[in-house]
């Protein structure tokens, strides 16, 4: 690989369910399409809380279940510094979103911020949130997983677009 790796951050309140279930997919997902060295995904939340927290066991569970390792990960907090980590960040819902863009550098920098679902092939017009499966039980995070799984393989497939479109 001659160019740098594209970065991609995805980010939910957190970083316990939806973003650390999201970022094990997805890297899996990349590097089951030999594309673990082009590729580099990390995870943060918008807010503080569980900072250096494994993630929440009803998610880890889900995604050993599923034949995943969620072990590594450890929440991390997303902070104005994200944007020059990151070249693409996608947010699980618009509160999400909101926060995110709030803390962008500049408008460009704003703009790289996109809905973890926008690609979703099955999302909706004004259905692109990943619901908080935190206050629900098991099969919540079971909804959680199939979405990510999905929404995962579409961004594996845009890998070549998203280069060219966020590293030049």
């Amino acid at each position: 690989m001659s160019e740098r790796p594209l970065r991609i951050e995805v980010t939910c309140l957190g970083n316990i369910c939806r973003s650390p279930m999201a970022h094990v997919v997805l890297e899996q997902r990349l590097a089951d399409a030999g594309l673990a060295d082009d590729v580099v995904v990390t995870s943060s939340g918008t807010g503080g809380w569980h900072e250096g927290e494994p993630m929440d066991e009803r998610a880890a569970t889900a995604l050993t279940a599923a034949g995943y390792d969620p072990s590594r990960h450890r929440a991390r907090t997303f902070t104005t510094d994200t944007y020059a980590e990151a070249d693409l960040m996608l947010a699980m819902d618009a509160r999400n979103h909101a926060d995110m863009t709030e803390l962008a550098p500049t408008v460009a920098d704003a703009e790289r911020v996109r809905m973890f679902r926008s690609f979703d092939p099955e999302a909706a017009p004004g259905d692109d949130e990943v619901e908080d499966p935190w206050y629900g039980g098991a099969e919540g995070f079971q909804q959680v997983l199939a979405m990510v799984e999905r929404t995962s393989d579409a961004v594996v497939a845009a890998v070549p677009r998203l280069r060219a479109d966020l590293t030049g």
